[in-house]
């Protein structure tokens, strides 16, 4: 069974491309025109084991809004796809990731009901020329459109840049362990309701 999407979302703002196989190695082509956020998606791929193809032509000369929010909007909808009917998958996953000074914790579930807890005090306003209110407004994207519940808490920290690799990390790490197919319940549902 392959488990993989190709998505393209094209809006008069940006023009998004996503591949995924989410029994990757953690390959990745990330050219979305926002150098932070390739590096935040390169942590998803790594630490998530999941391929990632993504290209984005997106409106830069106003802001990196568009593109971030759509890009993540477009990596939910191959999400979706991509875990099918969610027969044998582990459904849960949680982990915490440290750097340095920063921890955070990122709890996953693939409820089918968007729901996004997201308790982030970065302590500076930009990385770079990265706005750090870019980091809820993918999560959301990916959120609404992959029909997860998603809870990320930054713990502590005092370097914006670690605060945010570590959120990224552990989202990789939780969608690893939530997406994988658990091999003593291969073919069932993992909900009471029969139903994801």
């Amino acid at each position: 069974m392959q488990r993989t999407a190709q998505v393209t979302r094209n809006t008069n703002e940006t023009k998004i491309r996503v591949a995924i196989n989410l029994d990757g190695t953690g390959k990745q082509s990330l050219k979305t025109g926002v150098p932070f956020l390739d590096h935040m998606l390169d942590q998803i791929a790594r630490h998530g084991l999941i391929d990632l193809d993504i290209e984005a032509d997106g409106d830069l000369h106003i802001d990196a809004h568009h593109t971030v929010e759509d890009v993540g909007i477009t990596l939910g909808q191959a999400f979706a796809i991509a875990i099918g009917d969610k027969k044998g998958i582990r459904r849960y996953g949680h982990a915490y990731v440290p750097l340095d000074e920063a921890l955070s914790r990122v709890v996953i579930d693939f409820s089918g009901r968007p729901g996004l807890e997201y308790h982030v005090d970065f302590k500076r306003s930009m990385i770079g020329s990265f706005d750090v209110d870019l980091t809820h407004e993918f999560f959301q994207g990916f959120v609404n459109h992959a029909l997860v519940s998603l809870h990320i808490d930054n713990l502590r920290g005092e370097n914006a840049h670690h605060q945010c690799e570590t959120i990224f990390k552990a989202f990789g790490r939780a969608l690893r362990m939530a997406a994988e197919l658990d091999q003593r319940a291969l073919g069932t549902i993992p909900s009471t309701k029969g139903s994801l």
